[in-house]
C-alpha cells in the first residue's frame, strides 16, 4: 500500500468513524482535546495526524487506531477486548481452555438464534 493510498483509507475511516458516531468536525475536535481546524484537515488530506492525535482521535470516536488506518475492517474497540482475552490464554488451565469455548460457542448459539438481545 503506497502512502497516498494510506492517507486516502485514512481520511474516508476517519470521516466513516465521525459519521457513525453522530458527531460534527468540531464536536469530534473538542473531544479529541484538538483545534477544531485539525478534523477539517484530516479529513481533506492536507494534514496527517502525529501518533498522539491519532490515538486521541480513536479514543474519542471509541474505535482502533487500526481502523483508522485500514488495518482492520471493524471499527468497533472490541477488538482490544479480543486482544486481551487472546493475551491471556496461557494463563488458563485446558479445563478452563474447554470451558471458555464452550460458553463461546453458547453464545454464538445465542445470537444465530436470535435470542440475543443486543
Amino acid at each position: 500500500m503506497g502512502e497516498d493510498q494510506a492517507t486516502e483509507i485514512f481520511n474516508k475511516r476517519l470521516r466513516e468513524a465521525r459519521d457513525l458516531r453522530g458527531l460534527s468536525q468540531a464536536q469530534l475536535a473538542a473531544k479529541a482535546g484538538l483545534p477544531p481546524a485539525s478534523v477539517s484537515h484530516f479529513e481533506s488530506g492536507p494534514r496527517k495526524p502525529s501518533f498522539d492525535n491519532l490515538k486521541a482521535l480513536a479514543k474519542a470516536l471509541d474505535v482502533t487506531t487500526d481502523y483508522l488506518l485500514g488495518r482492520s475492517e471493524t471499527p468497533d474497540a472490541s477488538a482490544e477486548t479480543v486482544g486481551r482475552l487472546h493475551r491471556d490464554l496461557h494463563k488458563l488451565s485446558s479445563q478452563d481452555l474447554e470451558l471458555a469455548q464452550d460458553f463461546v460457542e453458547l453464545l454464538l448459539k445465542k445470537r444465530n438464534s436470535g435470542n440475543d438481545q443486543t
